[in-house]
């Protein structure tokens, strides 16, 4: 199983707003892509205006991801809207192998 893992940061007062678009575009299409075994969002209040943004989906393999995020899988996909939100802009995104623990429904031996 693979983790991956984007971040990003929107201004506070927007955080929620971000939130509902991204659950209608970016976690609606890791849970409709073939391989994907689920997805969540996390968000995090700096205190200082910003609220830093994580996405965490869960797939089968790195071939997989490809049917999501195409050929170069490290790179970040962005949405149109994305601009109207994000404060930064990373470029890549981060893979994990995940070695032990559990999803539901599942143990990772």
């Amino acid at each position: 199983m693979i983790a991956r893992i984007w971040r990003g940061h929107v201004r506070t007062e927007r955080a929620a707003d971000y939130v509902a678009y991204i659950n209608g575009t970016g976690i609606r299409e890791y849970l409709e892509t073939p391989g994907n075994l689920g997805a969540q969002m996390l968000t995090r209040d700096l205190g200082d205006g910003r609220t830093e943004i994580r996405t965490l989906s869960w797939w089968e393999s790195l071939d997989v991801i490809r049917g999501f995020a195409g050929e170069d899988i490290e790179k970040a996909v962005y949405y149109p809207e994305d601009d109207d939100y994000l404060l930064d802009h990373e470029p890549t995104v981060t893979h994990y192998t995940v070695a032990a623990g559990s999803t539901p429904g599942s143990v990772i031996p």
